[in-house]
């Protein structure tokens, strides 16, 4: 029976640093076999508790190097999770839109007295009058970045067309969207506002 515990002892040491290979893991393994034999035979000598208890003292130094080993093959690169196919992974709904039961009537807005559109204004300085029934109006756009914040001043030249050439070099006047007079000249003065001095 001896030899048989003795069997037991030496196929449990092995098998527990290959799971554990933690130093901590031997010391249960060592108390173990004794509160397992006194309990399976309450009639066995006290000798035969001893050579139990030895054997895995004598085999703790040839379990050390065991336990060594064993960690090389878990440092290597761990398994990959395995991804789900697109079918089968979790999809985001998006919320469906109601489906409307009855069609809306078309609202048309009121059709405007005449046939053209609001014809745009600008306001500048005249910068030249050497043409003859035309100006040159500088128009200054001041405004911010939509990111930055800076104030950007812009200015941009119309040429416009003065009938009878009332207007001079730094007057402050006010020109309206005509139709194309020449290749350069859309514009026309409407009124002064100011006078230069």
């Amino acid at each position: 029976m001896a030899d048989e515990e003795k069997n037991e002892t030496t196929e449990e040491t092995p098998e527990a640093p290959v799971e554990e290979p933690t130093a901590e893991a031997e010391a249960p393994v060592a108390e173990e076999p004794p509160s397992e034999e006194p309990a399976a035979e309450g009639d066995a000598p006290v000798a035969e508790e001893t050579p139990a208890a030895e054997t895995p003292a004598a085999e703790a130094p040839a379990a050390e190097p065991a336990a060594e080993a064993a960690p090389a093959p878990q440092s290597g690169p761990k398994p990959k999770r395995k991804r789900l196919p697109r079918a089968l992974r979790p999809q985001k709904t998006r919320p469906k839109r109601e489906v409307a039961t009855e069609r809306k009537p078309i609202s048309r807005e009121a059709k405007p007295e005449h046939d053209r559109g609001r014809r745009q204004e600008r306001r500048g300085v005249v910068v030249s009058d050497a043409m003859d029934k035309t100006i040159v109006v500088k128009v200054e756009s001041i405004r911010s970045h939509p990111k930055y914040k800076k104030v950007i001043r812009r200015s941009t030249k119309f040429h416009a067309h003065d009938e009878q050439n009332s207007a001079h070099v730094g007057d402050v006047v006010r020109i309206v969207e005509t139709r194309p007079l020449s290749k350069t000249k859309h514009w026309r003065l409407a009124e002064i506002v100011e006078v230069a001095k």
